[in-house]
């Protein structure tokens, strides 16, 4: 059962003030709660939870395994999946975490989005520009939350978004290998 929210004027909250500290960054954005803590190893979802997504991605850190993600003079190592393939990975928004040279050979593998067709990129400029999660509309805006909004750190509306995701933009990159399906 998810935390209830309360939206004001200022953005959103959590009811329990205290699970509402705890939940928020640096920044005063609010962070999804969720049961449980990031131990283990990953189970391959279609989202990471978000304390380990976050972590991974402030720390560049494999969201496999935890360690320092890999790096070469070409840059850091990003393994996505290929969702229908865009004009240049220049400037692509991932809430992806980059990836260590062995998990980046197994994870394809395991992953059910990466089994589907991925690319290797060599990544030298990744800049958090904003998270991914719900966007609740203002009190005098009524309408659904969007459960799925990339809200930028710039954007008005970061108060009102609960987030799941940290979101990088991926700048000189390299690409390095795609691969198709795997059986």
């Amino acid at each position: 059962m998810p935390t209830p929210v309360t939206v004001t004027a200022f953005g959103v909250a959590y009811e329990d003030p205290v699970a509402d500290a705890i939940a928020r960054d640096q920044d005063g954005v609010l962070w999804a709660v969720c049961r449980g803590t990031a131990a283990g190893k990953p189970e391959y979802a279609a989202e990471l939870h978000p304390e380990r997504q976050k972590a991974a991605m402030e720390g560049f850190l494999c969201a496999c395994c935890k360690k320092p993600a890999a790096r070469d003079d070409h840059g850091m190592l990003w393994v996505l999946p290929l969702l229908g393939e865009p004009e240049s990975w220049e400037g692509l928004r991932s809430a992806i975490p980059p990836m260590c040279e062995a998990c980046a050979q197994t994870a394809p593998r395991m992953c059910p989005q990466l089994r589907e067709g991925h690319v290797k990129l060599r990544v030298r400029e990744a800049e958090l520009v904003g998270v991914r999660g719900t966007l609740y509309p203002r009190p005098d805006r009524p309408g659904a939350p969007d459960l799925d909004a990339l809200v930028f750190y710039d954007y008005p509306d970061l108060p009102f978004v609960v987030a799941r995701q940290a979101v990088r933009e991926l700048r000189h990159t390299t690409v390095v290998a795609f691969a198709a399906a795997i059986p």
